[in-house]
Protein backbone atom coordinates (compact mmCIF):
# COMPACT_ATOMS: atom_id res chain seq x y z
CA UNK A 1 0.00 0.00 0.00
CA UNK A 2 2.73 2.49 0.93
CA UNK A 3 4.25 1.70 -2.75
CA UNK A 4 1.19 2.75 -4.03
CA UNK A 5 0.43 6.26 -1.67
CA UNK A 6 4.73 6.82 -2.90
CA UNK A 7 3.94 6.43 -6.55
CA UNK A 8 0.60 8.50 -6.36
CA UNK A 9 2.86 11.50 -4.47
CA UNK A 10 5.73 11.27 -6.74
CA UNK A 11 3.12 11.59 -10.04
CA UNK A 12 1.46 13.88 -8.28
CA UNK A 13 4.65 16.23 -7.62
CA UNK A 14 5.35 15.54 -11.56
CA UNK A 15 2.51 16.99 -12.24
CA UNK A 16 2.29 20.22 -10.40
CA UNK A 17 6.17 20.88 -11.62
CA UNK A 18 4.86 20.22 -15.21
CA UNK A 19 1.86 22.83 -14.43
CA UNK A 20 4.23 25.44 -12.46
CA UNK A 21 6.46 25.52 -15.53
CA UNK A 22 3.94 26.36 -17.72
CA UNK A 23 2.36 29.27 -15.49
CA UNK A 24 5.98 30.57 -15.00
CA UNK A 25 5.96 31.11 -18.58
CA UNK A 26 3.00 32.96 -19.07
CA UNK A 27 2.33 36.00 -16.70
CA UNK A 28 6.36 36.74 -16.88
CA UNK A 29 6.98 36.28 -20.52
CA UNK A 30 10.44 35.33 -19.61
CA UNK A 31 13.16 33.39 -21.78
CA UNK A 32 13.04 30.00 -21.30
CA UNK A 33 16.77 29.52 -20.02
CA UNK A 34 15.84 31.47 -16.67
CA UNK A 35 13.09 28.71 -16.06
CA UNK A 36 14.98 25.58 -17.46
CA UNK A 37 18.85 27.39 -15.47
CA UNK A 38 15.82 27.11 -12.19
CA UNK A 39 14.65 23.52 -13.01
CA UNK A 40 17.83 22.07 -13.91
CA UNK A 41 20.12 23.15 -10.53
CA UNK A 42 21.26 20.49 -8.49
CA UNK A 43 17.85 19.35 -6.92
CA UNK A 44 16.46 18.70 -10.28
CA UNK A 45 19.26 17.08 -12.04
CA UNK A 46 19.00 13.71 -13.88
CA UNK A 47 21.35 11.94 -12.67
CA UNK A 48 20.17 12.98 -8.47
CA UNK A 49 16.87 11.84 -9.74
CA UNK A 50 17.93 8.30 -11.22
CA UNK A 51 20.43 7.87 -7.82
CA UNK A 52 17.58 8.57 -5.80
CA UNK A 53 15.25 5.85 -7.72
CA UNK A 54 17.22 3.01 -7.68
CA UNK A 55 18.00 3.09 -4.33
CA UNK A 56 14.57 3.80 -3.36
CA UNK A 57 13.16 0.75 -6.14
CA UNK A 58 15.84 -1.73 -4.72
CA UNK A 59 14.42 -1.07 -1.06
CA UNK A 60 11.05 -1.49 -1.63
CA UNK A 61 11.49 -4.03 -4.21
CA UNK A 62 13.21 -5.78 -1.36
CA UNK A 63 10.59 -5.07 0.98
CA UNK A 64 8.03 -6.34 -1.84
CA UNK A 65 9.70 -9.45 -2.10
CA UNK A 66 9.66 -10.20 1.76
CA UNK A 67 6.04 -9.60 1.71
CA UNK A 68 4.86 -12.08 -0.95
CA UNK A 69 6.91 -14.63 0.47
CA UNK A 70 5.33 -14.22 3.59
CA UNK A 71 2.14 -14.09 1.87
CA UNK A 72 2.62 -17.06 -0.07
CA UNK A 73 4.29 -19.55 2.93
CA UNK A 74 1.72 -18.42 5.06
CA UNK A 75 -1.42 -19.07 2.61
CA UNK A 76 -0.14 -22.32 1.65
CA UNK A 77 -0.09 -23.05 5.37
CA UNK A 78 -3.49 -22.27 5.96
CA UNK A 79 -4.16 -24.30 2.77
CA UNK A 80 -2.41 -27.48 3.89
CA UNK A 81 -4.03 -27.15 7.49
CA UNK A 82 -7.67 -26.29 5.99
CA UNK A 83 -7.17 -29.85 3.52
CA UNK A 84 -6.02 -31.91 6.55
CA UNK A 85 -9.27 -30.67 8.52
CA UNK A 86 -11.42 -31.49 5.20
CA UNK A 87 -9.82 -35.13 4.51
CA UNK A 88 -10.38 -36.07 7.90
CA UNK A 89 -13.77 -34.77 8.19
CA UNK A 90 -14.92 -36.78 4.61
CA UNK A 91 -12.83 -40.01 6.06
CA UNK A 92 -15.47 -40.02 9.03
CA UNK A 93 -18.66 -38.89 7.03
CA UNK A 94 -17.58 -42.03 4.69
CA UNK A 95 -16.61 -44.91 7.35
CA UNK A 96 -20.07 -43.87 9.04
CA UNK A 97 -22.10 -43.64 6.30
CA UNK A 98 -20.85 -45.95 3.48
CA UNK A 99 -18.99 -48.40 5.86
CA UNK A 100 -21.34 -48.42 8.69
CA UNK A 101 -23.02 -51.55 8.36
CA UNK A 102 -19.30 -53.04 7.35
CA UNK A 103 -17.86 -52.12 10.56
CA UNK A 104 -20.98 -53.62 12.55
CA UNK A 105 -20.15 -57.40 10.67
CA UNK A 106 -16.68 -56.74 11.62
CA UNK A 107 -17.86 -56.48 14.87
CA UNK A 108 -20.26 -59.40 14.74
CA UNK A 109 -17.32 -61.53 12.96
CA UNK A 110 -14.95 -60.69 16.20
CA UNK A 111 -17.73 -62.10 18.42
CA UNK A 112 -18.56 -65.25 16.95
CA UNK A 113 -14.95 -66.05 16.46
CA UNK A 114 -14.78 -65.04 20.70
CA UNK A 115 -17.96 -67.12 20.81
CA UNK A 116 -16.70 -70.27 19.18
CA UNK A 117 -13.52 -69.78 21.07
CA UNK A 118 -14.90 -70.15 24.41
CA UNK A 119 -17.17 -72.84 23.11
CA UNK A 120 -14.37 -74.82 21.90
CA UNK A 121 -12.71 -74.22 24.84
CA UNK A 122 -16.11 -75.21 26.86
CA UNK A 123 -15.52 -78.46 24.92
CA UNK A 124 -12.02 -79.18 25.64
CA UNK A 125 -12.92 -78.96 29.46
CA UNK A 126 -15.76 -81.11 28.90
CA UNK A 127 -13.38 -83.89 27.05
CA UNK A 128 -10.61 -83.39 29.58
CA UNK A 129 -13.20 -84.43 32.10
CA UNK A 130 -14.56 -87.12 30.97
CA UNK A 131 -11.36 -88.30 30.46
CA UNK A 132 -10.81 -88.11 34.14
CA UNK A 133 -13.47 -89.76 34.89
CA UNK A 134 -12.68 -92.37 32.31
CA UNK A 135 -8.87 -92.82 33.41
CA UNK A 136 -10.31 -92.45 37.55
CA UNK A 137 -13.17 -95.28 36.92
CA UNK A 138 -11.00 -98.11 34.89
Amino acid sequence: MYFFLILFFISLFGIILMIGRKLLLLPNNTSNKKIESILTSEFFSLENIKDVTIKNLKKYGFVILVITLRISIKSSHLIKKGYKGTKNKMIKMVNVYLFGKRNEEKEKKISNFLKKVSDYKYRIREIKHRIKEEEGME
